[in-house]
């Protein structure tokens, strides 16, 4: 999910997912058993151009997969399997999946320039999801769809080797060292992610903020069902820093780690650009399914 003006990047938010445990009567914190979001869901107005192009694009565009209106789940019982596949794209065409597709700029420029390939972007804010159908329904793209829910929600209904590739491309950071658990790449979903993906297909991951870099070395290297198909060596800290505590990094100690070229499938997006224009280092991962 980019990091854009409807994406919280400091975990700021009235989600009581945010908000610090409370001790409740049986001894418990006050968020047992509570999901963990990789967002806060926020209400956005959608402006006049964003309402037609919901208005005119949803019915195309929208699956209606949710277990109900204003719910990010997926409904009880829904299978994303081959046969849902065929029927919503009309095709057995491979399909790659965006988690958090933002405001659409990648997912619909790829879609378009390979029409031989069906696309799902996965992304949970209203105007992020009326923009995408806006620059796609311009082009009249036929091979991409758009689903409103929790991203986890839609892998744990995915039938095993339906996906061909996970695309992950600059996640919400989630800086603050409490929030770490929220970020998105996290064990339960590689494992998911591992168990929907097609022989040999592979989770794509970028990111422009070191912390999260290490991070997702954390998660995904020791697994031994993905192969980090990574070509460069790269130095990072061993340890995580907080929100605000980025520059302390360079004083932590470093070790080398396996990353990968940039992927040349991803566009140049105004988001990333903004990255490199402030001199952040893009971090681009490729893991296999072994």
């Amino acid at each position: 999910m980019q990091q854009d003006e409807n994406t919280p990047i400091d975990g700021h938010g009235t989600d009581e997912n945010v908000r610090g445990a409370q001790a409740s009567a049986d001894g418990r914190p006050a968020l047992y058993g509570r999901k963990v979001l990789s967002f806060v869901r926020r209400s956005a107005r959608l402006d006049a151009r964003l309402q037609r192009a919901w208005d005119a694009y949803s019915d195309t565009y929208l699956l209606k997969i949710n277990a109900g209106e204003g719910s990010l789940d997926v409904r009880d019982g829904f299978v994303f399997d081959q046969a849902c596949i065929r029927e919503t794209w009309g095709n057995g065409n491979p399909l790659i999946v965006e988690i958090g597709s933002g405001q659409g700029e990648n997912v619909v420029a790829v879609a378009a320039a390979h029409p031989e390939t069906n696309f799902l972007a996965l992304e949970v804010y209203d105007p992020g999801v009326a923009h995408t159908m806006l620059l796609a329904g311009k082009q009249g793209l036929q091979n991409l769809r758009i689903a409103q829910v929790n991203a986890p929600e839609l892998f744990k209904a995915a039938a095993d080797g339906s996906i061909a590739e996970v695309w992950t491309f600059f996640p919400d950071p989630w800086p603050k060292m409490r929030h770490h658990k929220r970020r998105i790449v996290q064990p339960e979903l590689a494992s998911d992610i591992h168990r929907t993906l097609a022989e040999g297909g592979v989770w794509r991951i970028a990111t422009d903020i070191e912390d999260y870099a290490l991070h997702v070395h954390e998660v995904m290297d020791g697994l031994k069902d993905f192969h980090n198909d990574g070509t460069l060596t790269v130095s990072l800290p061993v340890e995580h820093v907080g929100k605000g505590n980025a520059d302390e990094a360079a004083a932590l100690r470093h070790a080398d780690f396996v990353e990968s070229e940039r992927f040349d499938g991803r566009v140049l997006t105004n988001f990333e650009k903004k990255g490199l224009a402030a001199n952040r280092v893009i971090h681009d991962f490729t893991y296999r399914r072994v």
